[in-house]
């Protein structure tokens, strides 16, 4: 079986978010199970790769794409420390400087945003029947019209058993542009604006979202985000399958990122990585003041205003917090204005920083992820790995991985909960360390590796074989 992921980020290569992690760790554990699997990405300006170790698969090859021929390179690698195949798509017109054009990369639905995607997914297309796939993974709003692009009379395919999968990470950003915009960038006859999430859960032979409780949320009004009616009508092909990690990757036993390595056996080291960050933000270590972290994008789906609303209450609590991401420059400039208030007791960096991530993970006490919605989440599922008890509103994949043995959690998205379960977490830091331990190691204990999950993703790519056959 030839599977092809397209995405628009895989990590370690280019990263900014969740998706990055799941395109990067997910073929690692298919590869395992005889899986010949690829990933395609676009070859970003930003990215420090050089040519040198790269192999060039197709040299100035040639779409129709905005009335014109545009010439692309190919070039073929493979991820850092794996055997998984890696194919980059170079072209300095669409793809240069970094991964996304919008600051909390959602789709802001500029014309320059529509060139950058749909020039992958035409790409995408001509590589897929070069070099000749069976199943096409698809992933978000990015890429998802290639499934379109397959039925679509105008883009006649050479290929006619090419079977997609559409993986759903977050089905708030939907990459929405004008039917002229997009007929006159592929080619095609669409008479009516076009959604490019919408067309590849129309098109794919399969949709798949990342847990089970999102799966089933976004058939309602509230979480469907005006694409219930057509994920309704698609429910026989939809599934939920719950992200993992890469436990090799994250492993504070191992990861050369942190002060200090500890595991579940000597998890009492765990306390010089708080030391540390602590003197790194604060000027002075307290071992015994609760340390609260996020790393997030700074985006109103991360639940940001309810931080902000406590944000006066939380700082009257005998706490250090910090917060890493970067996003809405509203966001931002809250952070930073509060930083400068509270330079005891709050430190925000505005960044994407992963080496900082991890040691935040490592140094908390408490991990925060007050979510509007999360389809799945991976925040969480690193911060048990390290031994950091997540604090988490009850919705989607949270609600899936999170429970009262493992961390805290709230259930409506109000911030009167959220200051209240903080506030019981609190009070199990300072009163109950026995019960503290009990609940750090038994987070650290979950198996959230991709080995399970990966077992689903093969039995749904057999039945997407099987499908019509």
């Amino acid at each position: 079986m030839k599977v092809l992921f397209v995405a628009s980020e895989c990590a370690p290569v280019a990263k900014v978010g969740g998706l990055a992690d799941v395109v990067g760790a997910l073929p690692k554990s298919l590869l395992k199970m005889a899986v010949n699997v690829s990933v395609l990405i676009p070859f970003y300006g930003s990215l420090k790769i050089k040519k040198s170790g790269l192999k060039l698969v197709l040299n100035k090859e040639k779409i129709f794409f905005n009335k014109k021929w545009e010439s692309f390179n190919l070039w073929q690698t493979f991820l850092p420390k794996t055997n998984v195949c890696l194919f980059l798509i170079e072209n300095e017109k669409y793809f240069y400087g970094s991964i996304y054009l919008e600051a909390d990369a959602s789709s802001g639905g500029s014309v320059k945003e529509a060139e950058r995607f749909l020039f992958l997914s035409a790409v995408a297309k001509k590589v897929i029947e070069i070099l000749k796939f069976d199943i096409v993974h698809l992933h978000d709003w990015h890429t998802a019209i290639v499934a379109s692009l397959f039925k679509n009379k105008s883009q006649e395919s050479k290929i006619k058993s090419i079977k997609t999968l559409l993986t759903v990470h977050n089905l708030q950003y939907q990459g929405i542009y004008s039917y002229q915009l997009v007929n006159d960038l592929l080619n095609t006859d669409f008479k009516e604006d076009v959604n490019c999430l919408k067309e590849g859960i129309i098109s794919a032979d399969f949709i798949n979202t990342v847990s089970i409780s999102y799966a089933r949320e976004i058939l309602t009004p509230e979480y469907g985000y005006g694409l219930e009616r057509f994920l309704n009508k698609r429910k026989k092909e939809l599934r939920g399958i719950l992200n993992g990690i890469d436990t090799y990757e994250f492993n504070p036993a191992t990861d050369k990122n942190l002060k200090v390595n500890y595991s579940i056996k000597d998890i009492d080291k765990k306390i010089e990585n708080k030391i540390y960050l602590q003197k790194k933000f604060f000027k002075k270590e307290n071992v015994d003041t609760p340390f609260l972290g996020m790393v997030s994008r700074l985006a109103n789906q991360k639940g940001i205003d309810l931080i902000k609303e406590i944000f006066p209450l939380l700082m009257k609590e005998n706490l250090q917090f910090v917060i890493l991401g970067r996003g809405m420059k509203e966001y931002e400039n809250f952070f930073r204005e509060k930083k400068k208030e509270f330079p005891q007791k709050f430190w925000a960096e505005i960044d994407f920083n992963d080496k900082l991530a991890r040691q935040i993970y490592a140094a908390v006490d408490i991990f925060l992820m007050p979510s509007l919605f999360e389809p799945c989440g991976l925040g969480q599922l690193i911060a048990m790995r390290y031994g950091s008890l997540p604090l988490v509103r009850q919705v989607g994949g949270l609600k899936d991985t999170v429970n009262e043995k493992t961390g805290f959690l709230f259930k409506n998205y109000d911030s009167k909960e959220l200051l209240s379960t903080i506030r019981k977490a609190l009070e199990i830091y300072y009163k109950d360390k026995k019960t503290w331990q009990k609940m750090q190691k038994k987070a650290m204990k979950q198996d959230f590796s991709w080995e399970k999950s990966a077992k689903k993703y093969l039995a749904l790519y057999q039945k997407i074989s099987n499908k019509n056959n």
